[in-house]
């Protein structure tokens, strides 16, 4: 399994960091090669990206189950390959650091399925740190410019 964590310290109150997060809107296109997203409901949405793992190039569409909403510090999530054999799981969380400071982290695990997934996995362990890292600072960026 591929994961990558990244942690951000934003000069922000733990509520609006989770005015921004509690709305997948918000962070959707925030991922890194975003295409577009469709809502289902509170906890289901579809997301369609194109990722770059190096050796190939790939337009993925994937399923994203919110699995718990925890006001004001946690959004749990589960993910699911709709056109390619992934399955993963990730979070925000948000740690109050005083009043007006805030630490977020956020964490992905992804692995690769089928037929590919002996070349895939490997080549994931490079890809996912860095998507996870370019997700957090773009959501921490968003948080600073929206509370100011």
């Amino acid at each position: 399994m591929a994961n990558g964590k990244h942690t951000v310290v934003l000069n922000v109150p733990i509520q609006t960091v989770w005015d921004f997060v509690s709305d997948i809107n918000n962070w959707a296109p925030l991922v890194p090669g975003y295409i577009e997203h469709k809502i289902m409901n509170d906890s289901h949405s579809t997301w369609k990206f194109v990722s770059d793992i190096g050796f190939m190039k790939k337009t993925l569409h994937m399923k994203n189950n919110i699995t718990k909403w925890e006001e004001p510090t946690k959004v749990t999530f589960l993910l699911e390959g709709l056109n390619e054999n992934f399955s993963g799981s990730g979070f925000f969380e948000a740690k109050p650091v005083n009043d007006t400071t805030t630490k977020i982290t956020g964490q992905l695990d992804i692995t690769a399925g089928g037929f590919l997934a002996p070349a895939i996995n490997p080549a994931l362990k490079s890809v996912i740190p860095k998507t996870a890292s370019e997700l957090t600072n773009a959501v921490a960026e968003k948080v600073k410019k929206i509370s100011k």
